[in-house]
């Protein structure tokens, strides 16, 4: 199946390729960001078709796309939920964060390896993952919902966090 790209996504593509004049493959991490901003996630048929827009051999981008832990190989839910999980964080209450979340969110993060890192609710409306570290190392625990960051998330606070998002 091939992937249907729109044509303003596509357009701002062409005009990033034009800053790597010397090497189109430059271009894969931007053009796997706008692939993922606008699908939520980088598919199979994605990863082909960067491949083939930058007249690359697809393996060229799926390393990229399984090198970087930002780039998301599965849909997510409708709101997306990141917790840190570096030191600073786990030590101020980083754990207690994801599961009080999980359970907030109905999530079973029971599946979840390395390779699949988000587990989504049944009924679709959130999914969650670690992140390596979301740069607050002071104000732990931290986590983010889509690109809405949250210092001090307390295990209390989590219902009220996922309320904004009804």
């Amino acid at each position: 199946m091939a992937l249907e790209v729109p044509a303003d996504l596509e357009a701002k593509m062409d005009e990033v390729i034009t800053h790597y004049p010397v090497s189109k493959r430059s271009a894969v991490l931007p053009l796997l960001h706008l692939i993922q901003h606008h699908f939520r996630y980088i598919s199979a048929e994605a990863i082909d078709w960067v491949a083939a827009k930058l007249d690359l051999e697809p393996i060229k981008v799926r390393e990229v796309v399984t090198f970087y832990p930002g780039f998301r190989q599965t849909a997510p839910g409708q709101h997306h939920i990141r917790v840190c999980r570096t030191l600073s964080c786990a030590m101020a209450g980083g754990h207690e964060l994801m599961d009080s979340l999980c359970e907030a969110a109905k999530i079973d993060r029971s599946s979840v390896d390395h390779h699949h890192p988000i587990a989504v609710s049944e009924d679709g409306k959130f999914s969650i993952e670690y992140a390596e570290c979301l740069a607050c190392c002071g104000f732990g625990p931290v986590c983010m919902v889509e690109d809405d960051f949250y210092e001090q998330v307390t295990p209390a606070k989590v219902p009220d966090l996922l309320k904004k998002y009804d």
